[in-house]
Formats: structure tokens, C-alpha cells, sequence
């Protein structure tokens, strides 16, 4: 436990953008490496890692992943091992997803079971997206796994906690990023322009009815417009203006047709502004989506074991492309309890560091006992 609380903090120490995890993957190389290599296979992929574990006897491949980049946030935590790269921190667990990878790594390095195991240390995905191209890469085809699993902290639990369902876990985001363009010139003669910044006014309260007006009241969706950009000082009118923002819902289906709606009121915006606009919707994630299955097993594994809570968890709204290694591989990722009063993607998160100890536990039992045959 205090090798892998000093790998979580060294790892904290050095969060890395989305596909610029240079020192990250070195860091995990460094470790793997120093593991007896007698059963050890490795293959690189971007930034990322594929680490498999060879089996006494092996009938299948169990995936474990993890993924590995931080996000663009000053930490704001005052921990003697804060951040060492500014505006960089690992303000969703990731350093934990990785210490806990290398924890239940090196326990099957040591004790091998029938079965072949893959660990795969994904990069991107805060963003652009690693789940997706690494999915089809060359070198994860090669090693594709039967079945995978993942987790992901979670600070509203206690530390002993973990939460989990079957079916729809995190639904289904996209990023969303809207130009628009007109005509600027003086705030004396605003009939001799196309306003950016009225059009923009407009069309975020136009997005507003898609949800409302266009989806099922029985399913769920939300278009969630975080900033808006436009103008350059108070006495000119503004000749473009962007607004960013995310689309979240439960249903592939919902995402389809929020994004027809949000296209056909641009194109209105265009017409009655008499201005040109660009749509581009960034960074899209499937659905996660456990296996009916797998987690119920899992389910029940952790029901019978005493030391840890099981909590039945509603689906949430947050994103994550494990959903495309779902969508291929029948799997399940579940939220692991790290008690902080301070949510994801907060500059002061700071997860209770005993609750590596507890998903490493778990997860080495619960692999092992899929591992193993007779």
C-alpha cells in the first residue's frame, strides 16, 4: 500500500494534456519494466500502453484499462505533491486509475492465473479521445480482449463504496462549438451591420426549446452552452461571435435528433441574420453501457464480500469513451468510493488515498476468480 500511495502522488505530480503524456507513459514504462519480465509482453501506442500478462493456460484475454491524462486546471489543492506542470492537473483520478492498474498488474505478474491478461493505458481521454483510434489500432487488435473492465473515482461515495448497474452507466456527449459570422462596424450604425453578439443572444435561446419541444419527457437530454465569445470593445458591433458548449443524453437516438434540430436552427440563424455559421461538434463519446451479464456477477461478488458497500447507482450524465470499448467488448466500469468533498474536475479534489487499497482488492479477486478454470 505505500509503494502504490507513493506511485499515485508521483504520478499526480506530472499531469499531462491528451496525447502529450510523455512523461506518464515513461513513468509507467520505468515500473513495468522493473517487474520480472519472464510472462510480460508490451506494446506502445501513442502515448499510451498495452501491457499484456501471459496465462498459465489461457482460453481467453481479460482487459483491465486505465486512462492517463490530466486536465487543463491549476490545482488548488496546497498537497506537498501538487502539480509540478502549470495549468496541469489530475483533477479526475486519473493518477489513481494508473496506481491502481500497476497495483493489480503487479499482483497477476506475481500470481499468474490460467487466463491471458491485457492492461491497457489509455491516453486522451479528457480529450480528443484515445478509446476510440487505440480500439482500432493495429496493436490492440492483435492482443483484443474478451471480455474488460474499468472504473473510475467517484467523491461522493465513502471509501469501501462502490457503485455500479447494469445497462446504461454515462450517456452519450459531444462537444459543441458554433461560429458565427456577419458584418461588424460602428455602434452609431448598427443598421449598416450583421450583429454577431444579438445572433448569438438568439440562438442560445432558441437551443433551449430542442430539449423541451424535440425529445421524449420520458428520456433524458441536455444542451448546456458554457461560454460565449464575441466583440471586440463596447463601441463596435461584433462581426463574429462562438459559443461553446456540450450535448449530453441517454439514448444514441436522442443524440441524432438533437443534433438535426441544432443544425436546422443554425441554418434559420443564417437566414434571418444574413450571416454565415460553422458547426463543429468536437469530441464525441458513446455511451457506456455494462453488460447485463458481467455485472451482475460482479455484482454479486461484491454483495458477498463484507468489507465493501454496494450501492446501486442511477445512470449519470457524465461522459467517458470507455463506452466505445463497450460497444465492441462486453464489460462493465463502476464507480469506486474516494470520499472528497470536492467534485471531478475540481481545482481542490483530493481523493482519500485508501481507496486504492480497496480497488485493488477487489479487482485482483474478481479478475482471478474469471481467470481461473474448473
Amino acid at each position: 500500500m505505500e509503494d502504490l500511495i507513493t506511485i499515485r502522488r508521483d504520478l499526480h505530480q506530472i499531469p499531462e494534456l491528451g496525447f502529450q503524456e510523455f512523461k506518464t507513459q515513461s513513468y509507467l514504462l520505468a515500473y513495468i519494466k522493473a517487474l520480472p519480465q519472464d510472462y510480460i509482453s508490451i506494446q506502445t501506442w501513442k502515448t499510451g500502453l498495452l501491457v499484456k500478462v501471459h496465462g498459465t493456460d489461457p482460453e481467453k484475454t481479460i482487459g483491465y484499462r486505465t486512462d492517463i491524462d490530466g486536465l487543463p486546471i491549476v490545482e488548488e489543492t496546497g498537497l506537498e505533491f501538487s502539480s509540478k506542470h502549470d495549468l496541469r492537473m489530475h483533477a479526475c483520478g486519473h493518477d489513481f486509475h494508473m496506481t491502481i492498474a500497476l497495483g493489480v498488474l503487479t499482483y497477476f505478474v506475481e500470481n499468474r492465473i490460467n487466463d491471458d491478461l491485457l492492461f491497457i493505458f489509455q491516453p486522451a481521454e479528457e480529450g480528443p479521445g484515445g478509446a476510440e483510434p487505440m480500439l482500432q489500432s493495429n496493436e490492440l487488435r492483435q492482443w483484443m480482449p474478451d471480455m474488460i473492465f474499468a472504473l473510475h473515482v467517484a467523491p461522493e461515495y465513502p471509501v469501501g463504496t462502490i457503485a455500479v448497474k447494469e445497462g446504461l452507466l454515462f450517456a452519450n456527449t459531444s462537444e459543441l462549438f458554433i461560429d458565427l459570422k456577419g458584418k461588424g462596424g460602428h455602434a452609431a450604425y448598427p443598421h449598416q451591420t450583421n450583429d454577431m453578439v444579438v445572433a448569438a443572444c438568439a440562438l442560445v435561446n432558441q437551443l433551449q426549446t430542442v430539449i423541451s419541444r424535440n425529445i421524449d419527457p420520458l428520456d433524458s437530454a441536455v444542451i448546456t452552452i458554457g461560454k460565449i465569445t464575441g466583440g471586440t470593445v463596447q463601441n463596435i458591433i461584433a462581426e463574429k461571435a462562438r459559443l461553446e458548449g456540450t450535448i449530453r443524453t441517454l439514448s444514441p437516438e436522442a443524440m441524432k435528433k438533437v443534433k438535426h434540430r441544432i443544425e436546422a436552427l443554425v441554418k434559420g440563424i443564417e437566414v434571418g441574420f444574413e450571416c454565415e455559421a460553422a458547426i463543429d461538434y468536437g469530441s464525441m463519446y458513446y455511451q457506456v453501457y455494462n453488460t447485463e451479464q458481467l455485472t451482475r456477477e460482479f455484482m454479486e461478488f461484491v454483495h458477498n464480500d463484507q468489507n465493501i458497500q454496494l450501492h446501486v447507482c442511477k445512470e449519470a450524465m457524465t461522459g467517458e469513451d470507455f463506452g466505445y470499448m463497450l460497444k465492441e467488448i462486453p464489460g462493465f466500469m463502476f464507480w469506486l468510493g474516494v470520499d472528497s468533498p470536492y467534485g471531478l474536475h475540481h481545482a481542490k479534489l483530493n481523493p482519500n488515498e485508501q481507496a486504492i487499497d480497496v480497488a485493488v482488492r477487489v479487482m485482483t479477486k474478481f479478475i482471478a476468480m474469471k481467470g481461473m478454470h474448473g
